[in-house]
């Protein structure tokens, strides 16, 4: 897969992209403030992500850019977009894996963090298999949305911002894992942020090395995400 991409992206100063950036972590942090009466955990999730996708849209439209642009656009082979997934799947796996033999059990204990604390946050799924697919469907929503908005939208930013140094790439994919990883922190605490940083970082590598491929990372995520779900839903019974 030479290049995915509709169109490259147009040029525009680092200080035009520092000054998005900011409004766009502004509107991503104070958005997760918003809590919608009558929505339960993943509506709210999917409210605060899709408002700030609709933000990211109108930044990128008043400079030019479009989606397509960020690798949104369809594959020139669909193998080779299977090979990149199953990449992307493999070293973000191998990622999380070094960091919870070597790494998790110190951080937890650190933390003060509870091992093995359950996650309530899907309880009504218990051995429901209609909620259980109804949230499933969500969660892709949202890998979705975290891949255009993390991968797609943040590390390009941070890219263009740092492009006037040295190892504005490095700096550039190592920073929107950072954010990624932080912004889970609340819902995930520190062993799982640092396990969702990790992945962001394995997706955001492979991003850049596979010529801006947004479709691979989105299946990859929703893999990840949907047997994150299963293994709730089998332990709910």
């Amino acid at each position: 897969m030479a290049n995915i991409h509709a169109d490259q992206p147009p040029a525009y100063s680092p200080g035009a992209a520092l000054m998005d950036l900011s409004i766009f972590l502004s509107v991503m942090v104070l958005i997760r403030l918003v809590h919608v009466p009558g929505l339960d955990y993943m509506g709210n999730v999917l409210v605060n992500s899709g408002t700030t996708l609709v933000v990211a849209t109108l930044l990128m439209y008043r400079r030019g850019e479009t989606w397509a642009s960020l690798g949104l656009c369809r594959p020139e082979s669909f193998k080779k977009l299977a090979v990149i997934t199953l990449v992307a799947l493999g070293l973000a796996i191998a990622f999380v894996m070094a960091y919870k033999i070597f790494l998790s059990e110190y951080i937890v204990t650190a933390a003060g963090e509870e091992a093995g604390v359950k996650d309530t946050r899907f309880s009504d799924m218990a051995g429901n298999l209609t909620v259980f697919l109804s949230i499933v469907s969500l969660v892709w929503i949202e890998s979705a949305f975290e891949e255009l908005l993390d991968r797609g939208y943040l590390l390009t930013r941070l890219e263009r911002i740092f492009s006037k140094i040295p190892l504005s790439l490095v700096i550039a994919v190592v920073g929107q894992a950072a954010i990624f990883g932080f912004r889970h922190m609340p819902s995930h605490g520190v062993d799982g942020a640092i396990t969702t940083g990790l992945i962001g970082l394995g997706f955001g590598i492979v991003y850049v090395a596979s010529g801006r491929n947004l479709w691979a990372l989105i299946i990859a995520h929703c893999y990840l995400n949907s047997m994150s779900m299963v293994e709730r839903f089998i332990d709910s019974y």
